[in-house]
Order: C-alpha cells, then structure tokens, then sequence
C-alpha cells in the first residue's frame, strides 16, 4: 500500500526533473510574489563573503517553504545548523515598494528580492545584508524539487558571473542539507 501512494510522488518527480529550463516562462519583474509559496529546496548559494555562506556561516540557511502574507510580503521557514542541532526558524519579510522585494530583520538589515522565476521549478533571490557597518550579497536558487537539472544551475552560474560572482563564490546545497532527514 505504502508503495502506491510512493508511485505517484516519485513519478511526478522524475517528470519534474526531466523539465529543461524554459526561458518563455522566465519571470524577471511584475512578480507575483503568492506564486511563490509552497515547497522549496535550496540548490546553491553565492556570496561576496564566502564565510558567511560557508558550513558555519549565519546565512547557510536551508529553505523549506514560503509562503505569501497578507500585507503582500513573504513568510520564509528555513533551518540551519548550530551547535551540532537542526534549528528550524521563520521569519517575516514585509513587502517594500519596490517589484518583487521585501524587507528582513535577521544577522543585520537585509532586503530580499526575487530576482527571477518560473514559479513550477525554481526561484532566484538576492539577498542584501548590512551587519555592523559591513554589505553582503548572497544570491540562492531554490527548486521546487531537491535536485534542478544542469540547465538551471548553468543559468544561476551565468547569472553569478555578471553579479561579480564567480565559481569560488558559488557553494552547492542540494546534497549538503544536514536537516534533510528531519524534512516532512
């Protein structure tokens, strides 16, 4: 019986991650930002300080869902590691005038911004964080299944690139999630 109900899940899975990037579905503004709620997996992280993003960085966070609020923000649930626990957090980022971007209080003062979706497989924020005086930029790719096939991650390289980012700045999360066996 266990195995029926399995079929399904796995089958629509493995469709989902048969799907190339299709860049006539590509959102980059006038963004709806309730068609990003439900399910998300953190794919990869970039960042202009890599020991933040790093194994024991305060913005390694791995997301689990979003979901949209009623003043036009977005409830972010995410987890992370510390002191050797899975610690599962969700905080509220209120919506700014600004198309697609919202504001968070969390390790500093950031804004987050959708930066590009297709709302079916995957999300590209940019985060802009301003702890003590000093910026960080951290871009994430977020699937809607665990693993994107390589035309996103291509994608989300280039997209690095032209942000000052290059492949060292780059960290791969969809195999890394620590709290992946504590996922529901």
């Amino acid at each position: 019986m266990a195995l029926l109900l399995l079929l399904p899940l796995g089958l629509g899975l493995s469709l989902a991650s048969a799907q190339e990037l299709n860049l006539q579905s590509v959102v980059r503004g006038n963004y709806d930002l309730a068609k990003v709620s439900g399910v998300w997996y953190s794919i990869s992280m970039a960042s202009d300080d890599r020991k933040r993003i790093a194994e024991d960085g305060d913005l390694r966070v791995f997301i689990q869902k979003i979901q949209s609020v009623a003043d036009g923000g977005l409830q972010f649930f995410f987890h992370f590691m510390l002191h050797g626990d899975c610690v599962e957090v969700a905080m509220v980022c209120e919506k700014t005038e600004k198309d697609g971007e919202c504001t968070l209080a969390y390790a500093g003062d950031n804004r987050v911004r959708l930066w590009e979706t297709d709302y079916m497989l995957y999300a590209t924020f940019h985060l802009h964080s301003v702890r003590n005086g000093t910026q960080t930029r951290v871009l994430a790719l977020y699937g809607r299944i665990p693993e994107l096939p390589h035309s996103f991650l291509h994608r989300f390289e280039r997209l690095c690139r032209k942000q000052g980012l290059g492949p060292q700045n780059i960290v791969s999360l969809s195999t890394r999630d620590p709290c992946v066996k504590y996922r529901r």
